[in-house]
């Protein structure tokens, strides 16, 4: 199962204080708006994402259709076809992918720990 870029999505309190922390770790801004309260930031071939009240804890994510650079890949498995996949292995969906046959669209499981996993596709 190929569930594209890996990333730790961090609820943060100050994204401020964070984006200046991370920056400190070698972590570079590749993406997001901090007007919007979110970055998403990387240092080698780690990725972060710093959301500021946004969700309620920290969630691992994971986006088809694009590489560890956020740039889009050619071939991928669609957000849709994954969770009718997990489905099929007895995964329990939290939330399903709402909407249309192609495009955007999200779900997410949890963990047998209470970990929320997020597969968030983009295109």
């Amino acid at each position: 199962m190929k569930l594209g870029a890996f990333s730790v999505s961090l609820t943060v309190k100050d994204i401020h204080a964070s984006k200046s922390f991370y920056e400190k770790l070698g972590f570079t801004v590749i993406g997001g708006e901090l007007q919007h309260h979110y970055l998403i930031m990387k240092n080698e071939n780690c990725v972060i994402g710093l959301f500021q009240g946004m969700f309620d804890k920290n969630i691992l994510t994971f986006n088809p259709g694009w590489n560890g650079n956020g740039e889009n890949l050619e071939s991928f498995t669609d957000v849709r076809e994954l969770q009718k996949q997990l489905k099929e292995k007895d995964v329990t969906i939290i939330k399903e992918v709402d909407g249309g046959e192609e495009g955007p669209a999200y779900f997410t499981i949890e963990d047998p720990d209470g970990n929320h996993i997020l597969i968030d596709q983009h295109r």
